[in-house]
């Protein structure tokens, strides 16, 4: 169920600076996700998506505006919210429980609880039986899963995720948005909401409730797209392609 806003973001502007030169990457976004969407990113590469999200968890600020998570003003890494990036960022010297927990040990949590929710979550991953395997032994499905089980054990209200799909097969990258799909849905899990970078137009319309489209650099909100299709969804219906040639068509 949807309810009230968890994310805004309002009038926010991104612009690096050197000796020489200025560059705007995001010239005046706004836009808000209420508790219980999925909301996609999409737009040109180079177009400032993962910039955008970093600023939401906290990693980067903006040069002018300003983002509220649950009412407050985010001004750093906060409570609730975690990410899962493209690249795994695993450390290969620690086993998938140790990469699991990293987060929980740097919070100051004990190793008994620490190591019970990274438990969790690994086993809500369908990694079980995997906990002392390291990185170089896992498939990219598999790390991606780790990535995931790390970033549940913030127990976040709202995840978010920068192409979390776009390192692996097809094969796998379709079981792993089923099964993304299946957490958000799973109310027994703290995630309410969830913001994803993607360049995948049909990804998008498979998962999203929302598209918010960015046109080229600098960005600029060019549309926000409700994505009114019945869960689950195929990408073979007329229906679909519809929503898909909507994007196509802002784009290009």
């Amino acid at each position: 169920m949807i309810g009230m806003a968890l994310l805004e973001v309002n009038h926010v502007y991104k612009t690096y600076t050197d000796a020489n030169r200025s560059l705007t990457v995001l010239d005046d976004i706004s836009f808000s996700i209420a508790k219980g969407e999925f909301v996609c990113l999409v737009g040109p590469s180079g177009s400032g998506k993962s910039t955008l999200l970093r600023m939401v968890v906290g990693l980067i600020q903006p040069s002018r505006g300003e983002i509220f998570y649950r009412g407050q003003q985010v001004r750093g890494v906060m409570d609730k919210m975690a990410i899962v990036f493209q690249s795994f960022a695993l450390m290969p010297w620690l086993t998938v429980m140790g990469n699991v927990a990293l987060g929980l040990e740097a919070k100051g949590i004990s190793r008994p609880e620490r190591e019970a929710l990274a438990s969790k979550y690994i086993d809500k991953v369908g990694l079980d039986g995997f906990e002392e395997a390291y990185p170089r032994e896992l498939s990219g499905g598999m790390k991606q899963r780790v990535g995931i089980a790390r970033a549940l054990t913030m127990e976040p209200e709202l995840l978010c995720m920068d192409e979390p799909f776009s390192a692996l097969d097809a094969f796998t990258a379709q079981n792993l948005r089923e099964e993304v799909l299946d957490l958000w849905l799973d109310v027994t899990l703290p995630v309410k909401s969830v913001l994803m970078v993607t360049h995948g137009i049909e990804e998008a319309v498979f998962m999203a409730d929302r598209i918010i489209v960015l046109s080229r650099r600098p960005a600029r909100v060019l549309a926000d797209v409700r994505v009114d299709l019945p869960r689950p969804r195929n990408m073979k219906d007329e229906a679909f392609a519809r929503v898909t040639d909507k994007i196509y068509s802002l784009l290009f």
